[in-house]
């Protein structure tokens, strides 16, 4: 692109408001950025955590399960099983008093709730940044673009030219602004669709661990999946 229509001679060219539009839509692109690479790395690391949560139901005890999820302390499906034997192990430690008013099945079912709202806050956080900056980035950007061709009409005006030479910088700057706010609109609002497509596979993976471990607790035992339509329709 030729230095006359670029991005620096628009920043050299442009007065307060323009360079501050720019400044805007710039900062808003890397915050995008960072809280679209940080919560991908964040989904990746918990996909791999769910697979691992499968060979949990394998374990011999408990405690072998526990260890086959690691060490991790954000694991969330580790910190489900450990929500789940605290409650277990307070319901029956103070039954005396709790009998009355909870079942150990309730008792059991709000600590898996507040461990899953709990870990839903978690996956949604910086989302809100992708939501702002996707539906206000293009608007930004179209201020800048009409701030700068009322400059540019301005400038003609005093000048007493309207050729198309004098015409064509001017507003071809101005343009330059909302291209610069689509490019930060655009991967925000693919990121965010894409964050929240991964964070819902999660949360049912999650979701369904929460509802074996609620079994397992209560009966001793892994309720077992329904089976398949294929095995169904075998078995006819």
């Amino acid at each position: 692109m030729n230095s006359q229509f670029g991005l620096m001679h628009v920043w050299a060219q442009g007065d307060v408001v323009i360079r501050g539009v720019a400044v805007i839509l710039v900062g808003m692109s890397l915050a995008s950025w960072i809280v679209i690479l940080i919560k991908a790395l964040d989904i990746f690391r918990f996909r791999r955590m769910a697979r691992a949560a499968e060979g949990f139901w394998d374990s011999k005890d408990l405690e072998s399960g526990l260890a086959s999820l690691g060490k991790a302390q954000d694991n969330p499906f580790r910190r489900q099983v450990e929500r789940g034997r605290e409650a277990t192990e307070h319901h029956r430690a103070n039954q005396a008093r709790l009998h009355d008013s909870l079942d150990v099945s309730e008792w059991l079912s709000r600590a898996l709730r507040n461990g899953l709202d709990a870990f839903t806050a978690r996956l949604q956080s910086g989302l809100a940044i992708l939501a702002s900056v996707g539906s206000t980035a293009p608007f930004i950007g179209l201020f800048g673009t009409v701030w700068g061709i009322y400059n540019a009409l301005v400038a003609i005006g005093m000048s007493g030219h309207s050729t198309i030479d004098k015409v064509a910088g001017p507003v071809g700057e101005a343009l330059i602004m909302t291209a610069l706010g689509l490019a930060v609109a655009i991967p925000a609002v693919l990121g965010y669709n894409a964050l929240v497509r991964g964070n819902k596979a999660i949360l049912n993976q999650l979701h369904r661990f929460a509802h074996d471990l609620h079994a397992y607790f209560l009966t001793g035992a892994r309720v077992k999946p329904p089976p398949s339509l294929a095995a169904v329709t075998k078995g006819h």
